[in-house]
């Protein structure tokens, strides 16, 4: 069954474009982590909606799935979810609307892996990790069969542990989440909004600054694509929620 099941994603990831074949990115989504989490999934710009919006994925499960070209969205992991059999419920971390299928983003604070792939085989994908919007779990991406750049994306650090007081999201006496600054505060120059909405009127602070000593492969806040963006042409993706290393 499992060699069905993948011989079928491999026949759907190719896609007529013009009159010829281009085959599809696969995502390859594993849980490493020591309870389950539910991902939830995010297309952008119209795109399909992958994995139906969310599902679950138990300790050392993994899912593939299919990116048609120019496919843009994200993932990232839900915790402490509790859903009827309808899919009805709602989660302590990561949290959308829609319950188990999302309909919409999660609610911050959530670790994110972006997306935007390209449309033809000359062009390359952009990706990253994103802590802008907050942490709750580790996550990193890696690529397989690119060219280009196709640095690896991510954050292993246990960023719950060394979260500020003022940032922390607790749940039964445990830190479950660190929020970003600007959820914290809502401030300009935290959320570089307003007077702050330019690289050069909204630096790095000592929020952001703690998660990127921490993780530096990973968006500590708005503008810091230099370190961060990656791009790969041709390559899938790993995505590991929890990573060893």
């Amino acid at each position: 069954m499992a060699g069905l099941i993948k011989l079928c994603v491999l026949l759907m990831a190719q896609f007529m474009i013009g009159s010829r074949i281009v085959s599809a990115t696969v995502f390859t989504l594993q849980n490493s982590c020591s309870k389950t989490i539910w991902p939830g999934t995010l297309s952008g710009n119209g795109a399909a909606v992958l994995g139906g919006g969310g599902f679950a994925l138990a300790p050392g499960e993994s899912i593939q799935f299919p990116g048609p070209p120019g496919w843009s969205g994200r993932f990232w992991a839900r915790t402490g979810c509790s859903f009827d059999a309808t899919g009805n419920g709602d989660c302590a971390t990561g949290n959308c609307v829609g319950g188990l299928k999302c309909t919409g983003g999660g609610v911050p604070p959530a670790s994110l892996v972006e997306f935007t792939l390209a449309n033809g085989n000359a062009e390359n994908d952009f990706y990253d990790v994103s802590l802008v919007d907050g942490y709750n779990l580790p996550l990193g991406v890696r690529t397989s069969g690119g060219s280009g750049d196709c640095q690896y994306a991510g954050c292993v650090a246990d960023l719950n542990k060394s979260c500020a007081p003022e940032l922390q999201v607790i749940v039964s006496g445990e830190v479950v989440a660190c929020k970003s600054a600007c959820s914290a505060f809502n401030t300009p120059e935290y959320c570089c909004s307003g007077d702050h909405s330019t690289p050069a009127t909204c630096p790095p602070t000592s929020y952001s600054k703690l998660f990127k000593n921490a993780c530096p492969s990973a968006y500590s806040y708005a503008y810091d694509d230099q370190s961060s963006l990656r791009t790969c042409a041709g390559a899938d993706y790993s995505i590991t929620f929890c990573p060893s290393t």
